[in-house]
């Protein structure tokens, strides 16, 4: 976990690289890049630009802080905001069905068997949920119709988990707190493999 307090760190690299024409995150990202070009170019610089100037302005108060205040303030922000953003992503997605290409299932089964949806419970009510996920508690949904507004995607919902029974389709949702249960274990077991195929392949450890 502590490494995600770095992740908005590296998205912010990215964004910037992508939308000034500086580079791609991969080859891939590179090929999409050249393929599709960005939607709003100008309107996506301009935002970046906004951005850190409002960062840089906020974290120096306006110019009465100095440089380590300043600094300490703009990195609390960052790596926070990060930390916090990684864990609604981990929550959607980790611990979930893995696909290779020959077993990979058509878009719509894909969507919906690689993604967790988190719900509200007991102690933790579905407006905090909805608050702290800002629309990604309905990640399966995000996934099937990236381009639907987040405040439609509650009835876009109710649509998606009809069909998946009528289908048969696994539909998964957990609370907050038993998502980061399965995400925590999965994890670990993917450690204890790691672990045993490390031994097993340098037995003189």
């Amino acid at each position: 976990f502590p490494i995600l307090l770095l992740a908005r760190i590296s998205w912010m690299n990215e964004s910037f690289k992508t939308a000034y024409g500086l580079g791609a995150a991969s080859a891939n990202a590179a090929l999409e890049l050249k393929r599709k070009g960005l939607q709003y170019p100008r309107l996506e610089k301009t935002g970046i630009a906004i951005h850190h100037l409002w960062m840089a302005a906020f974290s120096c108060g306006f110019g009465k802080f100095g440089i380590a205040k300043s600094l300490g303030i703009y990195f609390t922000a960052t790596c926070s905001c990060g930390l916090l953003l990684a864990l609604v992503f981990g929550l959607g997605h980790n611990g979930m069905a893995t696909y290779d290409a020959v077993s990979r299932p058509d878009f719509w089964k894909l969507q919906v068997t690689t993604t967790r949806n988190i719900i509200g419970s007991t102690f933790i009510p579905q407006a905090f949920v909805n608050w702290f996920c800002g629309g990604l508690q309905l990640q399966v949904e995000h996934h099937l119709f990236p381009m639907v507004p987040r405040h439609h995607l509650p009835k876009v919902h109710e649509l998606v988990v009809s069909f998946c029974k009528e289908w048969d389709v696994s539909y998964h949702e957990a609370s907050l707190w038993e998502g980061t249960k399965e995400v925590v274990s999965h994890l670990a077991k993917v450690s204890d493999e790691f672990i045993v195929e490390m031994i097993e392949e340098f037995p003189a450890m």
